[in-house]
């Protein structure tokens, strides 16, 4: 069981007896007398896809899921779903674009430490490494001098994804990106 206090971004409670993947959490203090913690959660369905806004006092609790996490391969996508492979059965499954709104800016071929979440037998979510290596496609070449600064500029990466880095980053660059945030995170080694 779960409390407000122990949620965070990523987590997976049961609500209305259906799984739902934790998005945001805010949490605020009334300043009256015995005015209990409130903890605002966006969260969104594992089942219907569809985001809940709802707000719990302190002393509430969540059930844990029957979620099973199995590692698979991406395989590639088309216009309706990407497609995963178990890699302890080598079933392919797919998952449907808007299931994967945020994943899909960082899976590309060989990605490695994947995990599909299964609930009922049933391919739901997925669950990407916290950290991926990825290309820059596109970006204003850098200029000499420029890593003295703090300054950051646009660049797009191999998925079409687009982030901040810093002004000395070349196109072509293989850098390591957050999965959580999609922030920069520095150069990738090679």
């Amino acid at each position: 069981m779960y409390t407000p206090g122990d949620l965070k971004r990523g987590l997976i409670i049961e609500v209305d007896g259906a799984p739902c993947a934790i998005e945001s959490v805010t949490v605020s203090t009334p300043t009256a007398r015995a005015g209990n913690t409130i903890t605002r959660v966006r969260m969104r369905n594992l089942r219907t896809k569809h985001k809940l806004d709802k707000s719990y006092r302190g002393n509430e609790t969540f059930a844990v899921p029957d979620i099973e996490k199995k590692p698979v391969q991406f395989l590639y996508s088309d216009a309706q779903a990407c497609h995963f492979m178990d890699e302890a059965s080598y079933e392919q499954f797919g998952l449907d674009l808007d299931a994967l709104e945020w994943e899909r800016n960082f899976l590309v071929d060989g990605i490695e430490g994947v995990r599909a979440l299964f609930w009922n037998s049933t391919a739901l979510a997925l669950e990407l490494p916290n950290n991926v290596v990825l290309a820059i496609k596109e970006t204003s070449p850098a200029v000499k001098g420029n890593s003295a600064t703090g300054r950051t500029k646009p660049a797009t990466l191999e998925t079409g994804f687009t982030l901040q880095v810093p002004e000395h980053i070349d196109p072509g660059v293989k850098i390591n990106v957050d999965t959580r945030t999609g922030d920069f995170q520095g150069r990738a080694k090679d």
